[in-house]
């Protein structure tokens, strides 16, 4: 599809969400148009800009998810997914250019590294399975009336990829893992798992047993460190210092 005059200033304004942008896709091509922009906001709209809300039609959205599988891979759905739960700037416009490209060159679009459409989405998702990689390890719970609760501060949405495996880890277990940043949250109970918006979570104070915990991790810590062999650097290249805002053993006393 070749871009009209028009179409240069036109941009697609939908939900939020995946289903939502799919069907910023299926919009392009029922209507042969191709948007600059696709924006969750409107916000500051440019003098020749024109916007266009697209309703968001689970049936289409299929369509399109489905048509990643049959026209380009079945490893590109997994790609698309994941490319929307990250932090890069001009996500959903740079995820549209790739389902075009896949669609015109299929399962080979994965191997155009240099192209700056696969080149930052492909960086990108690999940030984003670092991160959730990490926060598998550096996530950590603090009881509240048998409620295990723990908040983190992620850059991307690693929620989806964070609960499988907490719920595999503890099955049995009422928890709740709150993203401060995109203020979501994943629920565990014995029913099931849900990951479900939430604009705060106001907690309790901690009771006496847990704070007792807490110091007992951070003493523990202290205790098995080796003074000779801290090296500040090699610790934060395999401990973020962002991460540790939100971990028991970097508490203060």
């Amino acid at each position: 599809m070749e871009m009209t005059e028009a179409e240069r200033n036109l941009v697609y304004i939908y939900d939020g969400t995946l289903e939502g942008f799919l069907c910023c896709v299926y919009e392009s091509y029922a209507r042969k148009e191709i948007p600059s922009d696709i924006r969750v906001n409107q916000g500051q709209i440019m003098v020749l800009e024109s916007t266009k809300w697209v309703q968001t039609d689970f049936s289409h959205a299929q369509k399109v998810y489905e048509s990643l599988d049959r026209k380009i891979c079945m490893e590109a759905q997994d790609f698309i997914r994941d490319a929307f739960l990250t932090c890069i700037p001009d996500r959903e416009i740079l995820m549209y250019r790739f389902i075009l490209q896949g669609y015109k060159y299929g399962r080979k679009i994965f191997d155009r590294l240099t192209d700056p459409v696969v080149d930052a989405l492909t960086k990108a998702v690999r940030g984003l399975s670092r991160e959730a990689h990490s926060l598998m390890g550096f996530v950590r719970f603090t009881e509240y009336d048998h409620v295990m609760i723990s908040c983190i501060s992620p850059k991307n949405r690693v929620l989806p990829l964070l609960a499988k495996h907490f719920e595999n880890r503890f099955p049995n277990e009422v928890f709740l893992i709150y993203d401060k940043t995109h203020k979501m949250a994943i629920i565990h109970k014995q029913e099931g798992t849900l990951i479900a918006s939430m604009d705060k979570i106001t907690l309790p104070p901690m009771d006496e047993s847990e704070k007792a915990y807490h110091a007992l991790w951070r003493c523990f810590q202290k205790t098995i460190a080796i003074e000779e062999r801290n090296n500040p650097k090699c610790q934060m290249n395999h401990m973020p210092k962002r991460f540790w805002a939100d971990m028991t053993e970097f508490e203060s006393d």
